[in-house]
């Protein structure tokens, strides 16, 4: 269970994320709606240890995170892919994909087994292994960071505004890979932000509202966000 207590933090003197709290259990996927600069992406960075200077506790499984340093959160089987996705222009696709399980030393046949796992889950990406992450397209690179999360998230995968910019055919198989990574992985908690919530359609177990810093429930708040 990933579990956000009063969770609150500033940038550049502004407060960004106001008394963050929130449970997220295990076999649960949860989508964080939120209009463009509500703080969504700040949520994820700083549950990945790369937003240092918040009040609050971030727990996985009673574990608190701020004992953590961000390197090491792969570690705990935590995986992320940003908005940004962030691929590695020098690697392969395969590359890029084994990387975070190589940081954290598994054994090669262990990432060779989860590499074959990912692959069943995102059947499109089995195509693009020996090409250069810097040859994919923007829909592609969005498909490459959703598998280099499943090869590091065992517990938790976070992603970021994933249907963002996607064409339609790419949208319904990114939709079609987390049902399958949903049936993979039933443990598996997977938290996804956007800022239309149409575009996640009914995809998500439960959604949350970031409204100004703030955490709202219910689909009455959820319908209001465009």
């Amino acid at each position: 269970m990933l579990v956000l207590e009063n969770v609150s933090t500033t940038i550049a003197g502004i407060q960004v994320l106001r008394g963050i709290s929130c449970q997220i259990t295990r076999g649960s996927m949860v989508a964080i709606v939120g209009r463009n600069g509500a703080g969504k992406t700040t949520l994820l960075r700083l549950i990945m240890g790369f937003r240092e200077g918040h009040s609050g506790r971030v727990l996985l499984d009673g574990q608190d995170l701020a004992a953590v340093p961000a390197r090491r959160r792969a570690l705990l089987g935590i995986g992320y892919a940003p908005e940004d996705r962030v691929m590695f222009p020098s690697f392969t696709v395969e590359a890029n994909l084994r990387f975070p399980c190589e940081v954290i030393r598994m054994p090669r046949k262990g990432i060779n087994e989860r590499l074959e796992e990912t692959l069943s889950i995102v059947p499109e990406l089995r195509p693009m292994l020996a090409r250069s992450g810097a040859a994919l397209s923007g829909g592609q690179g969005k498909m490459a960071a959703l598998g280099r999360a499943i090869m590091a998230g065992e517990r938790v995968v976070l992603l970021d505004e994933p249907f963002q910019g996607l064409a339609p055919v790419l949208a319904q198989q990114y939709s079609q890979s987390l049902r399958r990574l949903q049936e993979a992985r039933p443990e598996l908690c997977v938290v996804i932000t956007e800022s239309n919530r149409g575009l996640l359609r009914d995809m998500p177990t439960e959604t949350l509202v970031l409204e100004r810093g703030e955490l709202q429930r219910g689909e009455t708040a959820a319908s209001a966000v465009h």
